[in-house]
């Protein structure tokens, strides 16, 4: 009886460590959501999504907005051509490198004329501060400085930034030519890099109206530079979707991966 249970014995430890490895995979594979506090967005709301691994790393950043958010958006008033919703970061979840995002509404979009102006999103992942953020400009003495050329290893291969592109309390836009909406087709998303005085500060996805209530789900790849101003999680990938079960439109920066 003795030496039967001592066969057996061992057997059971096996078969609950063989138990406990399933069981730590399926903790490892599982992701988790942490948001940010939500912000009113025309008819709706719109907020900060991360999405951890097991190991608590960041898969995706996006920001996901109601599907009424795209109802009752304010339209041009005077000279406000553009309506900024600051949306926090979660305030738990592991660090992504990004400090805040700012949506952008565009009613009747932005220069370049033909290409973006019609009505779309722009969305700004910043590596900066808000504060920071807000005393950008390309006025005055310094504006020099703050339109120095960034270095070709911080450019995807590709891209421009054209002069006319930086815009006061926001950046230098680096553009992608090979975009749809530059080779005679209608804009519907594209992805830009943000600079100013010569430092990657943000990355930004770019939608149209339009393209959003088409309820899309696509997946695009992100030309990447040789390398990143400030240590954070990067985009391999962006992605548009929307979930009818939800009742939600995500933008998603995908596929990260850490640089520092």
């Amino acid at each position: 009886m003795k030496t039967a249970v001592c066969v057996f014995q061992p057997s059971r430890s096996v078969f609950a460590a063989v138990c406990m490895g399933f069981a730590s995979v399926a903790l490892a594979a599982d992701p988790v959501v942490f948001t940010g506090a939500p912000v009113a967005v025309g008819n709706g709301t719109a907020r900060v999504a991360v999405t951890a691994n097991g190991m608590n790393e960041p898969e995706s950043v996006s920001v996901v907005m109601s599907k009424d958010a795209l109802q009752g958006l304010p339209a041009v008033q005077g000279e406000k051509m553009v309506w900024e919703f600051s949306l926090p970061m979660p305030e738990a979840g592991p660090p992504t490198g990004y400090d805040h995002v700012v949506l952008d509404w565009n009613p009747v979009g932005h220069i370049p004329e033909g290409v973006y102006n019609v009505p779309h999103f722009d969305v700004h992942f910043y590596l900066i501060s808000g504060g920071e953020r807000e005393a950008i400009t390309f006025h005055g003495e310094g504006r020099e400085l703050a339109m120095a050329a960034p270095d070709p290893q911080l450019v995807p291969a590709g891209y421009v930034i054209p002069p006319d592109a930086a815009v006061d309390r926001m950046g230098m836009h680096g553009l992608d030519p090979a975009g749809h909406e530059f080779n005679g087709q209608p804009f519907s998303h594209n992805f830009i890099y943000g600079y100013y005085k010569g430092e990657l500060m943000f990355v930004e996805p770019m939608v149209s109206l339009a393209f959003l209530e088409s309820l899309p789900e696509i997946t695009s790849p992100v030309k990447k530079p040789q390398r990143y101003s400030y240590a954070a999680w990067y985009p391999a990938t962006y992605r548009i979707g929307f979930d009818a079960g939800k009742g939600e439109y995500t933008i998603a920066l995908q596929d990260l991966e850490r640089s520092d």
